[in-house]
């Protein structure tokens, strides 16, 4: 290490106390954190890509500064889902701070590991105050049955009003209007339950009328409308 000659004829002045970092919150124990191996956290996080296209969640599950699990959905460009792929096998037995500088194929994925390294490396962690935190696979149940993501898509015209597309439930069959055309409930297909079926032997239809459910007042509705195509 190289001095100023400034520094270099400098009056040496004692350090006082040293009190170490404010503890934070991990798993169930306050630590104070000097290392990155001293991080542990469950938590997820929003990313964007730079115009803003397209976004990705991603959940990690930190112990002693290792990433253990790692869930990454996205939206937006088609791009993005081949990058999440890649991230997927990248972010997996980093260090949280080799992840940070590493670059994880799509923009809005970085970011996430951006906002997730913050949350974690302050304590802000959804497993701050659980004892010895969340079992690696926690982030499966943050997934709809069939394992896929829970996605909300909504189309909607001034002239031709909304059309409900995709919900938690599942894909939208269709839409029951009252008398007056609001929507008051309808039929969704919940397609990760509806492949389970075809896997486990049920042909195509019987699979599609078991995975099928309704919600709202959908019996007796007025009128049923496809989203799609009225």
């Amino acid at each position: 290490m190289i001095y100023t000659t400034e520094v270099q004829h400098m009056c040496p002045v004692a350090k006082g106390a040293y009190h170490g970092p404010a503890p934070i919150p991990e798993e169930g124990k306050w630590v104070q954190a000097k290392e990155i191996g001293d991080i542990s956290g469950f938590t997820h996080g929003i990313g964007w890509c730079a115009p803003q296209q397209g976004a990705c969640k991603l959940t990690l599950n930190v112990k002693n500064g290792i990433i253990e699990e790692a869930l990454v959905e996205t939206i937006g460009c088609s791009g993005m889902t081949h990058s999440a792929a890649m991230a997927a096998e990248i972010l997996i037995g980093k260090t949280i701070l080799e992840a940070l500088n590493t670059d994880l194929v799509c923009d809005a994925i970085n970011t996430a590991m951006r906002e997730l390294f913050l949350q974690i490396v302050y304590g802000r962690t959804q497993s701050a105050f659980s004892e010895n935190g969340l079992a690696v696979g926690a982030s499966m149940e943050d997934l709809g049955k069939g394992l896929r993501s829970q996605i909300g898509t909504m189309f909607s015209t001034r002239e031709k009003g909304p059309r409900y597309l995709e919900m938690a439930e599942g894909y939208i069959n269709r839409l029951a209007l009252n008398a007056d055309g609001e929507i008051v409930g309808y039929e969704f297909v919940s397609l990760g339950k509806m492949m389970d079926f075809i896997k486990k032997g049920d042909d195509a239809n019987t699979a599609l009328e078991k995975a099928t459910g309704r919600y709202g007042q959908f019996d007796g509705a007025a009128k049923y409308i496809d989203p799609r195509q009225e």
